[in-house]
């Protein structure tokens, strides 16, 4: 048959796409499979356990994966292997360094591993805690890495209720049966406090913010050490539920002032109002130390930086976050880990400040 013209009939244009064995048009395990070369199960287990699969396959099976817009199902996974791969981590908060380098340890520990984490922050709530538990526990997280143990009892019902493992960082529990990962908060408390001493200081206050179980330790040290002197005087602790901040920090030198205060050094629970109160200190003409020894806690980073330099205590954060996602690991891989109490311990740092 011609058309008009004896002009053969035009073939309408057809569009061609690569087939895919998806119903919904996206590239399957097995595809990407077919492209690299190897079976379905190496292709799982780069995503999924990448330590038994060698460097260079995993990353031709990483690239290939990426150029084909594979994306492993694990809905599907949780379903086939009654894992969801995923682990809850709870931090009280985002913005303080100490509990971001945590998360870095945790991080570098879990994603080789393929797991990944749900991050909730309680703000140092334990009723935003057990809000989070409750919801996080929906998506069946294989593991839960908790800070600290202050915790509601609901939220106490529902982890010793759990089947999957849970580890405590930060602070370290006495309980046999629990598992914890970080160092005595109390001996830092009694580090600072007898340095101090040794330095001649005889006044020496303490200014608690947050008033959280890690802060109320640090002046459980401060007070033991100082009764042990003779010297502790209720008088010279304040104590204030105001989240920690440099602001806050400025704000106590000037109320330490209003008050006529006969400190002649301040241990602050935490580095950042430590730095604030440095600053003060600068504006206010106060000299440090010749007039008030100032110190902190934590050793943040700007401390080795302040002028002076800041007396503080360093915690091991992210070696606590890494060796808590390795205990976790073995639990969730059904191994006893070799300890369930880890004591990672403190290092005392003096600079100019004191």
């Amino acid at each position: 048959m011609t058309t008009r013209g004896g002009d053969r009939p035009a073939s309408p244009t057809v569009k061609t796409r690569k087939p895919r064995s998806s119903r919904t048009g996206r590239a399957t395990m097995a595809d990407v499979a077919e492209r690299v070369g190897v079976s379905a199960i190496t292709v799982s287990r780069a995503f999924k356990r990448p330590e038994l699969v060698g460097p260079e396959l995993r990353q031709r099976i990483l690239d290939t994966a990426q150029s084909m817009g594979y994306v492993p199902n694990q809905a599907a996974s949780a379903l086939a292997s009654a894992r969801s791969m995923t682990v809850a981590v709870l931090i009280p908060s985002m913005t303080n360094m100490v509990f971001v380098e945590t998360l870095a340890g945790i991080h570098d520990m879990l994603l080789p591993r393929g797991y990944r984490a749900l991050i909730g922050v309680t703000h140092y709530s334990p009723e935003e805690e057990e809000r989070l538990i409750r919801t996080y526990l929906q998506f069946q997280p294989d593991g839960i890495l908790l800070t600290g143990t202050d915790h509601t009892d609901v939220t106490r019902t529902y982890l010793s209720a759990l089947s999957s493992p849970t580890v405590h960082m930060m602070e370290l529990l006495d309980d046999p049966e629990s598992l914890s990962v970080g160092c005595s908060q109390e001996e830092g408390g009694r580090l600072m406090t007898t340095h101090l001493l040794e330095r001649g200081y005889r006044r020496i206050g303490f200014v608690a913010v947050q008033l959280d179980p890690r802060t109320l330790s640090r002046l459980d040290g401060y007070r033991h050490a100082l009764e042990e002197a003779g010297l502790y005087d209720e008088t010279r602790v304040w104590r204030l539920p105001d989240p920690s901040s440099i602001h806050l920090g400025a704000a106590m030198i000037d109320r330490l002032m209003a008050e006529n205060t006969d400190c002649d050094a301040i241990f602050f629970c935490n580095d950042d109002l430590a730095q604030g109160a440095l600053f003060q200190c600068q504006r206010r003409g106060i000299r440090v130390p010749d007039q008030l020894a100032i110190a902190g806690f934590n050793d943040l980073p700007a401390s080795a930086w302040t002028t002076p330099t800041l007396t503080t205590v360093a915690t091991p954060r992210y070696a606590i976050g890494r060796h808590a996602a390795a205990m976790l690991l073995d639990l969730m891989e059904g191994k006893e880990p070799p300890r369930r109490r880890v004591d990672l311990g403190l290092t005392f740092i003096a600079r100019e400040s004191t």
